[in-house]
């Protein structure tokens, strides 16, 4: 631990041992059945079964995605640096954790406070990442908000091809139920005063786990008559 400290970052990552819940354990396999034409995730899937493959189907088809775009990696090399410094915060002198830049990311400009501008600006300075990420997060916010449907498709496209598996990832979630998203952008209902209430209720039965019964949830949950 002195040592990492010292160096004044982190070694890399040893690769872990591939196991046959990979499907890169079978990878010599499945490249002669590509080579051969068998291309299709499901049939790969069973066959990989019965050879002793134990992990999921995503895991699968996460690998063959890589090898039906080869050419998306090295574009995504192209837009994104191999390297980027680390940010620091100014104020502190020590580097922004992870955790923060997130919450960050996805706070408009307005509403940050001071010392949050300022760990923004940092970020966007030493990270292009950082940049790409607070565009997206930031135009997918005002999509929901606005009254424009078409949009969306725009934003989807662009954010499976910003070269972020996180966002790539939401993005297609949001792509098998897309006509329920742009009807949340367009109509005026929502379930948010329902799920207000269940978070309020989960909230006070952890604040009271324990310590109180029935009654006292009872009287704290529902209005005084």
């Amino acid at each position: 631990m002195v040592g990492w400290i010292r160096s004044g970052c982190l070694p890399d990552r040893r690769p872990a041992d591939l196991t046959p819940s990979s499907p890169s354990y079978f990878k010599d396999f499945l490249l002669r059945q590509w080579e051969a034409g068998n291309r299709l995730g499901r049939h790969l899937f069973h066959d990989l079964k019965h050879r002793g493959y134990t992990g999921s189907l995503s895991h699968l088809h996460r690998l063959l995605t890589k090898w039906r775009h080869p050419n998306r990696e090295e574009e995504i090399k192209v837009e994104l640096p191999a390297e980027e410094s680390r940010a620091i915060d100014p104020a502190t002198g020590w580097q922004i954790s992870p955790i923060v830049a997130a919450a960050l990311c996805m706070k408009p400009s307005k509403m940050l406070t001071q010392p949050q501008a300022v760990k923004v600006a940092a970020l966007k300075e030493a990270s292009l990442s950082f940049v790409i990420m607070r565009r997206l997060a930031m135009r997918f916010r005002g999509i929901l908000r606005g009254n424009d449907p078409d949009k969306l498709d725009q934003w989807l496209d662009n954010a499976q091809s910003s070269g972020f598996s996180s966002i790539g990832r939401f993005a297609r979630v949001l792509h098998r139920d897309v006509d329920a998203v742009k009807n949340a952008i367009t109509e005026k209902w929502s379930n948010g005063q329902a799920e207000g209430q269940i978070n309020r209720l989960k909230t006070l039965k952890r604040a009271m786990y324990g310590r109180a019964g029935v009654e006292l949830l009872r009287a704290r949950m529902l209005p005084l008559p």
